[in-house]
């Protein structure tokens, strides 16, 4: 499998990561400020073609009893969109990523500002490094 890009999708932002899955790590990149739809997706086909992929992980949110609302179903419109690029997208529950990042960062000292992306591409790395650890374990 190789090479893998994470995606946090926000209406704002893209949070970004790039994994291994030979070392089974997932780090952030910088985080993609949203603009027009189409220069969105181009610059993620761009990022995937130079990071050697066409894998990407796509966080999709669900509400906590598992059901999906509009969120979900704009990452779905989304990842169709990258699929239609030519990349591979697979979704992953992405519920709690961006707390989880949260958590992780204060634990570290650091509290960026929510305008940075930072925080979105930590979630990103979070989805990415729970879809890793999966395929680890299968």
């Amino acid at each position: 499998m190789s090479r893998v890009v994470g995606l946090d999708h926000g209406s704002r932002r893209i949070g970004i990561a790039v994994g291994e899955s030979e070392t089974g790590m997932a780090f952030a990149r910088p985080a993609l400020r949203r603009t027009r739809e189409p220069a969105d997706l181009a610059a993620i086909v761009a990022l995937a073609k130079a990071e050697g992929t066409t894998r990407v992980v796509l966080g999709l949110p669900r509400n906590m009893d598992g059901s999906e609302g509009p969120q979900a179903a704009a990452a779905r419109a989304f990842g169709e969109q990258l699929r239609s690029a030519g990349l591979w997208v697979e979704f992953v529950d992405e519920r709690l990523t961006s707390w989880e990042a949260s958590e992780q960062m204060a634990t570290a000292g650091r509290h960026p500002a929510r305008a940075s992306g930072e925080l979105d591409s930590a979630a990103a790395a979070v989805i990415l490094q729970q879809y890793l650890d999966a395929q680890e374990a299968r």
